[in-house]
């Protein structure tokens, strides 16, 4: 065979050989689009599943948390603002409260524990006996049993079964102490406190936040996390009045 005419069919088979990588390569890049855009499409199903699945988990976290306050007219939306005000001061002091919705739920549902408490202790106007305050006292541990199971209240837990223990160690119902006590427990027992102080009740008018800081203030390494309480100094009046107002 001539040398041209086999340089000929050399660059003939080079030039097939290329058109079929170019192909094959084309087809890769269409591939990869399609995979590109079934995987966005996957994570958009995913995220719209999230964030209902979200949604209906707070829709029955609010019911319960609801149900538990309506026992007692008195508190109000309570658990709404202490959950708004825990979630506030966590960002004071940079924890990520507010990006955990179990945190929130825990929040809201730390009282839960009460739905088992007679009626006569919970709202007895008088001081409690002995053994009616440690009925009262069992409500977090009765609140934890209630919510044990429930795979999406996990970090919940320890707010509900801790909310009131004290950085001393005084406080129940496991008597555990400054770190031990659970990050969360620490934020909320301020905020708890915050709303317990401002809000009004049968038996005395609400404190003014100035008054409410004052003896937060004075809690400071007894019964609250100094830590937490410096926070708390760096959380403005006026984010505390906006959420007095938003929520009611």
């Amino acid at each position: 065979m001539p040398v041209e005419e086999e340089l000929r069919e050399r660059i003939g088979a080079l030039e097939a050989q290329l058109a079929q990588r170019v192909d094959d390569a084309g087809e890769q890049d269409r591939q990869l689009h399609r995979y590109a855009a079934d995987l966005r499409e996957t994570f958009l199903q995913e995220r719209r599943r999230s964030q209902e699945l979200h949604r209906s988990y707070m829709l029955t976290v609010r019911a319960l948390a609801s149900a538990v306050e309506a026992r007692d007219a008195y508190t109000g939306r309570h658990a709404e603002r202490v959950a708004a005000y825990g979630l506030a001061l966590g960002e004071v002091f940079e924890l990520a409260l507010a990006d955990d919705p179990q945190i929130e739920f825990g929040f809201l549902l730390h009282d839960v524990g009460k739905v088992a408490v007679p009626d006569a202790i919970l709202f007895k106007p008088g001081p409690l006996t002995t053994t009616e305050r440690l009925v009262m006292q069992q409500h977090p541990v009765t609140g934890f049993e209630i919510v044990r199971d429930i795979d999406f209240l996990g970090a919940a837990r320890d707010v509900i079964r801790s909310h009131h223990e004290r950085w001393d160690g005084g406080g129940y119902p496991d008597g555990t102490a400054g770190e031990e006590i659970p990050v969360s427990a620490r934020v909320f027992a301020v905020a708890d406190t915050l709303d317990a102080l401002t809000t009004q009740r049968p038996y005395r008018q609400p404190s003014t936040i100035a008054h409410a800081r004052e003896i937060i203030e004075d809690g400071g390494g007894s019964h609250f996390d100094p830590d937490v309480i410096a926070a708390f100094r760096e959380l403005p009046d006026s984010r505390i009045e906006q959420i007095r107002e938003a929520i009611g």
